[in-house]
C-alpha cells in the first residue's frame, strides 16, 4: 500500500508540474525593421510555427514587423546584401508544455521592394501569404502544415511551392506558356499538369496531402 501511495504521489507531482509549466506565459515586445534604400537584394526566412504574410513595399526599402519573447525571438542579419531571417529559442523544456501564443504573436509581416533578386521563406504549421509582389530573379515558399496562398506572384526566372499537409492556392503573374512545369501531387486534387515544357521561366509545384489551385493571370 505504502509502494502504491508513493507512486500515486509522484504521478501527481508530475501532472502538476506539467500543469504549472502550461499556465506560465510569455511577454511578447513588438518589433520591427526598416533596411536602408535599395540595400537588400535576397531575402531568407526560416521559421517554425510563424505564419508570414508579403506583400509590396513603395519606398525601396524592406520592412519586417514581428513580437519577441525572450523565449522565442527573430535574429535578423545583413551581409552582401542577403538579409537573413531565423527564428531563435532560448527555453527550458517545460517552456515546450502548454498553449502556444497568441496568433497575433505568431505572425511576420514583410514589405518587399521590387529590386529584390531572390526570395525564400520556409516554416511549418501556419501559412503563407505573398500579394502582388514580384522578384527579380526566383521565389521559394515552403510550409510543413500550412497553407501556400499568393496573388499574382512573379519571378524573373523561377517559381517553387512546396505545401505539406495544406493546400497551394493562387495566381502567378504571366501565361502559362512562360513556364517550364514540374508538378508533384499527392493525397489531393491538382488543377495543373504534371509536366510542361513551355518557356524560359521554371515552375515547380509539390503537395503532399493538400489541393493545388494555381492559374496564370496576365
Amino acid at each position: 500500500m505504502k509502494k502504491i501511495s508513493a507512486c500515486l504521489g509522484a504521478v501527481a507531482a508530475v501532472l502538476l508540474l506539467f500543469a504549472c509549466a502550461g499556465c506560465s506565459e510569455q511577454t511578447f515586445t513588438e518589433k520591427s525593421y526598416t533596411s536602408d534604400e535599395n540595400a537588400v537584394t535576397e531575402i531568407a526566412i526560416d521559421a517554425e510555427d510563424r505564419e508570414i504574410e508579403v506583400s509590396a513595399s513603395e519606398d525601396g526599402r524592406v520592412h519586417i514587423g514581428w513580437f519577441d519573447s525572450k523565449e522565442e525571438y527573430l535574429d535578423l542579419s545583413v551581409s552582401d546584401g542577403v538579409l537573413t531571417v531565423t527564428l531563435c529559442y532560448d527555453k527550458d523544456w517545460t517552456d515546450y508544455i502548454g498553449v502556444k501564443p497568441a496568433a497575433e504573436y505568431r505572425r511576420i509581416e514583410v514589405k518587399v521592394p521590387s529590386g529584390v533578386a531572390v526570395f525564400s521563406a520556409s516554416t511549418t504549421n501556419e501559412d503563407i501569404t505573398v500579394t502582388a509582389v514580384s522578384f527579380t530573379e526566383s521565389v521559394s515558399l515552403s510550409s510543413n502544415g500550412g497553407c501556400l496562398v499568393f496573388e499574382r506572384l512573379d519571378a524573373g526566372a523561377s517559381i517553387s511551392l512546396t505545401a505539406k499537409n495544406g493546400d497551394i492556392t493562387g495566381s502567378v503573374a504571366g501565361s502559362m506558356e512562360d513556364f517550364s512545369l514540374s508538378c508533384t501531387i499527392k493525397k489531393g486534387d491538382c488543377n495543373l499538369p504534371t509536366s510542361w515544357d513551355g518557356g524560359p521561366k521554371s515552375l515547380s509545384v509539390d503537395c503532399n496531402n493538400g489541393d493545388i489551385e494555381v492559374t496564370f493571370v496576365q
